[in-house]
């Protein structure tokens, strides 16, 4: 773990008695008091999340906006400046280069937030695509990331702030004074409980941190790490880039045609129009399990006869109390109530097709 960029937090994970991991070249906190109790306290109080080692792109010039429009597939002229979209950019074939957010910071910038293991990667891919009078700035090295998470987040964040946070809409940003330090944040996340993510300069993560922590004491806020990330953020179906969307994958696939918007020219759109029109070969479905099983990435899905796909994502979920996995399955069998089997040390658990999200309690507004 030693080679393993570590964040600004790294001291307090420690402090805090965290197992560190590496995880996308960074050194990580897996968890601090345990996966499930940190996953609980998301989804009934309020957690504080670690999430620098995300990467941030700022985009700008007068032909940003188209250059954003060819490489992104959701409509990028929709957004206004201070609100924030979901998309994600797709090769030639179709296949995803990444998820991403997509902020409008003025009329000719914009910040795009990509997933750590795909820094370097999007990069080059952007880079390989730039046309016209376009910056494209790297500043992932200089940004720190925090997200406050849960059914108590705005009111934990209102100690910390005089900004009116009940008037701002889900998928917007801001910046105010936090803890006496201007930052950017935004009302976003990926557990579906309410909350927020605050973009932090290097010189202000310590007292950010701070803040924040003090601040929570008061409604026993607990540390998050990425187990219970993964877990709340599966049992919402949020994919996850390397487990259930990649470069083998697509949009239309993997249940995100929202996000695809096919009234513009974007890279891949030919593929995606054919596959949407024709329907796709396979489907990423949610499922729930029988017993006390334990799905995890790379086990085999059946019909009870032959392997038809693989679980993408997978776990016993501490809020419904089963298990729950995410996978790709034949068309014929994704449609919601559809029985497949999943292969478990040997041993093959009946599971059922759901409606997404596995959990539909949260939060966010």
């Amino acid at each position: 773990m030693s080679e393993a960029v570590k964040t600004a937090f790294y001291d307090y994970h420690i402090q805090a008695g965290a197992k560190m991991v590496e995880f996308a070249g960074f050194c990580m906190p897996i968890q601090y008091s345990g996966i499930t109790d940190e996953h609980l306290a998301v989804r009934t109080n309020v957690g504080l999340f670690d999430l620098s080692h995300m990467g941030e792109f700022e985009v700008s010039g007068p032909d940003a906006l188209a250059f954003l429009q060819r490489t992104t597939t959701n409509n990028v002229a929709d957004l206004q400046v201070g609100q924030i979209q979901y998309s994600c950019m797709t090769m030639e074939h179709g296949g995803i280069v990444d998820d991403l957010l997509v902020y409008r910071m003025g009329p000719q910038e914009y910040l795009l937030v990509v997933n750590a293991s795909n820094i370097a990667k999007d990069f080059a891919w952007l880079q390989s695509h730039l046309a016209g009078n376009v910056r494209l700035v790297d500043q992932s090295p200089a940004t720190s990331l925090l997200a406050v998470q849960g059914p108590k987040a705005e009111e934990m964040m209102r100690q910390v702030t005089s900004f009116d946070l009940g008037a701002m809409p889900y998928y917007t940003w801001a910046r105010a004074e936090i803890g006496g330090v201007k930052v950017l944040f935004s009302r976003t996340g990926y557990t579906g409980e309410d909350g927020f993510e605050l973009y932090i300069p290097p010189p202000d993560t310590d007292r950010l941190w701070r803040v924040l922590t003090e601040a929570g004491k008061k409604f026993g806020m607990k540390l998050i790490g990425l187990g219970a990330r993964d877990s709340l953020r599966l049992e919402m179906k949020m994919a996850l880039y390397g487990n259930d969307i990649d470069d083998t994958t697509t949009p239309v696939e993997a249940g995100l045609s929202w996000i695809v918007h096919f009234d513009k020219e974007f890279i891949g759109k030919p593929v995606l129009e054919k596959q949407r029109d024709e329907k796709p070969v396979r489907r990423l479905v949610c499922l729930e399990l029988e017993g006390k099983a334990f799905p995890r990435h790379g086990y085999t899905i059946t019909d009870g006869a032959k392997p038809i796909g693989q679980v993408t994502s997978g776990t016993f979920s501490p809020s419904l109390q089963k298990a729950i996995a995410m996978g790709y399955v034949p068309r014929d069998l994704s449609k919601v109530g559809s029985t497949v089997r999943v292969a478990i040390r040997g041993k093959e658990f009946p599971a059922v097709v759901v409606k997404p999200p596995f959990y539909k309690h949260g939060s966010h507004k």
